[in-house]
Protein backbone atom coordinates (compact mmCIF):
# COMPACT_ATOMS: atom_id res chain seq x y z
CA UNK A 1 0.00 0.00 0.00
CA UNK A 2 1.54 3.34 -1.06
CA UNK A 3 -0.49 5.81 1.44
CA UNK A 4 -0.26 5.92 5.17
CA UNK A 5 -2.39 8.07 7.92
CA UNK A 6 -0.22 10.43 9.52
CA UNK A 7 -2.55 13.34 11.17
CA UNK A 8 -5.48 14.96 11.42
CA UNK A 9 -6.21 18.29 10.35
CA UNK A 10 -8.21 20.72 12.52
CA UNK A 11 -9.21 23.80 11.19
CA UNK A 12 -9.18 26.69 13.88
CA UNK A 13 -9.08 30.67 13.94
CA UNK A 14 -6.10 30.93 16.00
CA UNK A 15 -3.94 28.09 15.31
CA UNK A 16 -1.15 28.66 17.49
CA UNK A 17 -3.92 28.72 20.49
CA UNK A 18 -5.51 26.01 19.41
CA UNK A 19 -2.17 23.95 18.78
CA UNK A 20 -0.98 24.59 21.80
CA UNK A 21 -4.17 23.38 24.08
CA UNK A 22 -3.82 19.97 22.19
CA UNK A 23 0.02 20.18 22.67
CA UNK A 24 -0.61 20.48 26.10
CA UNK A 25 -3.89 17.76 26.82
CA UNK A 26 -1.32 15.03 24.95
CA UNK A 27 1.91 16.17 26.59
CA UNK A 28 3.37 16.53 23.04
CA UNK A 29 5.56 19.93 21.29
CA UNK A 30 4.36 21.74 19.04
CA UNK A 31 5.91 23.76 15.79
CA UNK A 32 5.15 25.08 12.60
CA UNK A 33 6.26 24.76 9.27
CA UNK A 34 4.67 28.21 8.14
CA UNK A 35 2.61 31.50 9.44
CA UNK A 36 -1.23 29.96 9.59
CA UNK A 37 -0.21 26.20 10.74
CA UNK A 38 0.87 24.71 14.09
CA UNK A 39 2.14 20.60 13.98
CA UNK A 40 1.59 18.99 17.09
CA UNK A 41 3.47 15.37 17.79
CA UNK A 42 5.50 13.19 20.21
CA UNK A 43 8.53 15.37 21.13
CA UNK A 44 11.91 14.06 19.66
CA UNK A 45 8.81 12.24 16.91
CA UNK A 46 10.47 11.34 13.61
CA UNK A 47 7.47 11.84 11.20
CA UNK A 48 6.29 10.00 9.64
CA UNK A 49 5.83 6.74 12.09
CA UNK A 50 2.56 4.74 12.60
CA UNK A 51 3.43 4.65 16.06
CA UNK A 52 1.31 8.27 16.55
CA UNK A 53 -0.78 10.25 14.24
CA UNK A 54 -0.09 13.81 14.55
CA UNK A 55 -2.42 16.84 14.71
CA UNK A 56 -2.15 19.80 12.22
CA UNK A 57 -3.74 23.17 12.93
CA UNK A 58 -4.49 25.16 10.02
CA UNK A 59 -5.67 28.79 10.18
CA UNK A 60 -8.94 29.81 8.23
CA UNK A 61 -10.75 32.96 8.56
CA UNK A 62 -14.08 31.78 10.17
CA UNK A 63 -14.81 28.08 10.43
CA UNK A 64 -18.18 26.60 10.52
CA UNK A 65 -19.90 25.84 13.57
CA UNK A 66 -21.32 22.63 12.58
CA UNK A 67 -22.18 18.90 14.05
CA UNK A 68 -18.68 17.41 13.56
CA UNK A 69 -18.03 14.18 12.24
CA UNK A 70 -14.73 13.49 13.25
CA UNK A 71 -13.41 13.59 16.72
CA UNK A 72 -10.65 12.04 18.97
CA UNK A 73 -11.12 9.86 21.64
CA UNK A 74 -8.19 9.96 24.78
CA UNK A 75 -7.35 6.80 26.43
CA UNK A 76 -6.54 6.67 29.94
CA UNK A 77 -4.78 4.13 31.96
CA UNK A 78 -7.47 4.06 35.63
CA UNK A 79 -10.14 6.03 36.86
CA UNK A 80 -7.51 8.03 38.86
CA UNK A 81 -6.04 9.05 35.59
CA UNK A 82 -9.31 9.97 33.90
CA UNK A 83 -9.97 12.25 36.68
CA UNK A 84 -7.20 13.81 36.56
CA UNK A 85 -7.12 14.14 32.87
CA UNK A 86 -10.42 15.57 32.42
CA UNK A 87 -9.58 18.33 35.65
CA UNK A 88 -5.91 19.29 33.53
CA UNK A 89 -8.33 19.98 30.86
CA UNK A 90 -10.92 22.01 32.11
CA UNK A 91 -7.70 24.07 33.09
CA UNK A 92 -6.17 24.52 29.71
CA UNK A 93 -9.47 25.31 28.52
CA UNK A 94 -11.65 22.39 27.72
CA UNK A 95 -15.28 22.89 28.49
CA UNK A 96 -18.14 19.85 29.25
CA UNK A 97 -19.94 18.89 26.47
CA UNK A 98 -23.33 17.37 25.76
CA UNK A 99 -23.94 15.50 22.60
CA UNK A 100 -27.21 13.64 24.06
CA UNK A 101 -24.66 10.95 25.13
CA UNK A 102 -26.46 10.36 28.62
CA UNK A 103 -25.25 8.08 31.62
CA UNK A 104 -21.53 7.08 30.38
CA UNK A 105 -18.34 6.66 31.60
CA UNK A 106 -16.48 8.67 29.40
CA UNK A 107 -16.30 12.30 29.54
CA UNK A 108 -17.05 14.10 26.72
CA UNK A 109 -15.38 17.93 26.73
CA UNK A 110 -15.00 20.55 23.54
CA UNK A 111 -11.57 22.24 22.97
CA UNK A 112 -11.27 26.24 23.14
CA UNK A 113 -12.77 26.30 19.89
CA UNK A 114 -15.48 23.93 20.46
CA UNK A 115 -14.41 20.77 18.62
CA UNK A 116 -15.68 18.03 20.84
CA UNK A 117 -13.64 15.09 22.50
CA UNK A 118 -13.69 11.95 24.81
CA UNK A 119 -11.95 11.45 27.84
CA UNK A 120 -12.54 7.80 27.92
CA UNK A 121 -12.33 5.19 31.21
CA UNK A 122 -9.44 2.96 31.41
CA UNK A 123 -10.13 -0.08 28.39
CA UNK A 124 -7.83 -2.40 27.81
CA UNK A 125 -7.65 -2.08 23.85
CA UNK A 126 -6.29 1.03 23.88
CA UNK A 127 -3.61 0.53 26.61
CA UNK A 128 -0.41 0.51 24.19
CA UNK A 129 -2.11 3.10 21.63
CA UNK A 130 -0.09 6.62 23.05
CA UNK A 131 -2.64 9.51 24.60
CA UNK A 132 -4.85 9.09 21.43
CA UNK A 133 -7.00 6.21 21.99
CA UNK A 134 -9.03 6.27 18.51
CA UNK A 135 -9.97 9.27 14.79
CA UNK A 136 -13.47 8.52 14.92
CA UNK A 137 -15.85 9.11 12.46
CA UNK A 138 -19.72 9.33 12.33
CA UNK A 139 -20.76 7.58 9.41
CA UNK A 140 -24.04 5.79 8.00
CA UNK A 141 -22.22 2.08 6.79
CA UNK A 142 -19.21 1.36 9.58
CA UNK A 143 -18.59 -1.97 7.29
CA UNK A 144 -18.29 0.37 3.63
CA UNK A 145 -16.48 2.80 5.66
CA UNK A 146 -13.98 0.11 6.70
CA UNK A 147 -13.66 -1.55 3.52
CA UNK A 148 -12.73 1.86 1.64
CA UNK A 149 -10.83 3.60 4.63
CA UNK A 150 -8.61 0.32 5.20
CA UNK A 151 -8.30 0.22 1.04
CA UNK A 152 -7.02 3.87 1.49
CA UNK A 153 -4.72 3.48 4.16
CA UNK A 154 -3.41 0.10 3.91
CA UNK A 155 -4.67 -0.38 7.74
CA UNK A 156 -6.19 -3.46 9.16
CA UNK A 157 -9.73 -3.96 9.90
CA UNK A 158 -9.73 -5.59 13.24
CA UNK A 159 -13.79 -5.60 13.79
CA UNK A 160 -16.47 -4.68 10.94
CA UNK A 161 -20.22 -4.76 12.50
CA UNK A 162 -23.42 -3.10 11.55
CA UNK A 163 -22.92 -0.32 13.91
CA UNK A 164 -18.91 0.61 14.77
CA UNK A 165 -15.82 -0.68 12.74
CA UNK A 166 -12.16 -0.13 14.08
CA UNK A 167 -8.91 -0.31 12.01
CA UNK A 168 -5.58 0.26 12.76
CA UNK A 169 -2.22 0.34 10.98
CA UNK A 170 -0.87 -2.48 9.79
CA UNK A 171 2.14 -2.79 12.49
CA UNK A 172 0.02 -2.75 15.03
CA UNK A 173 0.80 0.31 16.84
CA UNK A 174 -0.76 4.10 17.75
CA UNK A 175 -4.26 4.45 17.62
CA UNK A 176 -7.13 3.20 16.01
CA UNK A 177 -9.42 4.63 13.37
CA UNK A 178 -13.24 4.24 14.44
CA UNK A 179 -16.26 4.32 12.06
CA UNK A 180 -19.63 4.75 14.52
CA UNK A 181 -23.05 4.49 13.24
CA UNK A 182 -24.87 7.21 13.58
CA UNK A 183 -27.73 9.53 11.52
CA UNK A 184 -24.89 12.26 10.55
CA UNK A 185 -27.73 14.56 9.10
CA UNK A 186 -27.02 16.27 5.34
CA UNK A 187 -23.36 17.67 5.02
CA UNK A 188 -23.50 21.41 3.73
CA UNK A 189 -20.11 22.75 4.47
CA UNK A 190 -16.92 21.09 4.83
CA UNK A 191 -15.57 19.60 7.72
CA UNK A 192 -13.76 21.56 10.37
CA UNK A 193 -11.95 18.34 11.19
CA UNK A 194 -10.09 15.75 8.81
CA UNK A 195 -7.94 13.18 8.08
CA UNK A 196 -4.61 13.71 6.01
CA UNK A 197 -3.29 10.79 3.82
CA UNK A 198 0.87 10.81 2.89
CA UNK A 199 2.08 8.72 -0.18
CA UNK A 200 5.37 6.54 0.78
CA UNK A 201 8.81 7.88 -0.25
CA UNK A 202 8.82 7.34 -3.76
CA UNK A 203 5.36 6.67 -4.70
CA UNK A 204 3.18 8.91 -7.20
CA UNK A 205 0.60 11.06 -5.38
CA UNK A 206 -1.67 10.95 -8.98
CA UNK A 207 -1.59 7.30 -9.00
CA UNK A 208 -2.95 7.28 -5.70
CA UNK A 209 -5.51 9.66 -6.17
CA UNK A 210 -6.40 8.02 -9.22
CA UNK A 211 -6.39 4.69 -7.18
CA UNK A 212 -8.71 6.26 -4.12
CA UNK A 213 -10.87 7.32 -7.20
CA UNK A 214 -11.61 3.39 -8.17
CA UNK A 215 -12.89 2.94 -4.66
CA UNK A 216 -15.16 5.64 -3.97
CA UNK A 217 -13.48 8.83 -3.35
CA UNK A 218 -14.54 11.85 -5.07
CA UNK A 219 -12.66 15.48 -6.13
CA UNK A 220 -13.46 18.06 -3.26
CA UNK A 221 -13.19 21.40 -3.21
CA UNK A 222 -13.08 23.41 -0.04
CA UNK A 223 -11.17 26.12 -1.31
CA UNK A 224 -7.62 24.91 -1.04
CA UNK A 225 -6.94 26.58 -4.78
CA UNK A 226 -3.85 25.74 -5.94
CA UNK A 227 -2.03 23.51 -3.55
CA UNK A 228 0.74 20.54 -4.03
CA UNK A 229 -1.90 18.77 -1.62
CA UNK A 230 -5.36 16.91 -3.18
CA UNK A 231 -8.45 17.11 -1.60
CA UNK A 232 -10.83 14.63 -1.91
CA UNK A 233 -14.00 12.88 -0.45
CA UNK A 234 -14.48 9.63 0.86
CA UNK A 235 -17.73 7.89 -0.09
CA UNK A 236 -20.01 9.47 2.26
CA UNK A 237 -18.61 12.94 1.89
CA UNK A 238 -15.91 13.05 4.27
CA UNK A 239 -13.55 15.26 2.90
CA UNK A 240 -9.78 13.76 3.67
CA UNK A 241 -6.14 14.86 1.48
CA UNK A 242 -3.59 13.47 0.00
CA UNK A 243 -0.23 15.35 0.59
CA UNK A 244 2.62 15.60 -1.62
CA UNK A 245 5.09 12.40 -2.08
CA UNK A 246 8.09 12.72 0.43
CA UNK A 247 10.97 12.93 -1.66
Amino acid sequence: MALRLVQVNFKARDDAALGRFWADALGWGVSSEGPGVTNVEPVGFAWPDPSAVCVDVVAVPDPETVRYRVHLDLATTSEAHQAELVARLEELGATPADVGQGDVPWTVMADPEGNVFCVLEPREIYRDTGPIAAVVVDCADPRAMARFWGEAAGWTVHEAGDDHARLRAAEGVGPYLEFLRTTPGPKTVWNRVHIDLLPHRGADQAVEVARLAKLGATPADVGQGDVPWVVMADPEGNEFCVLGAPR
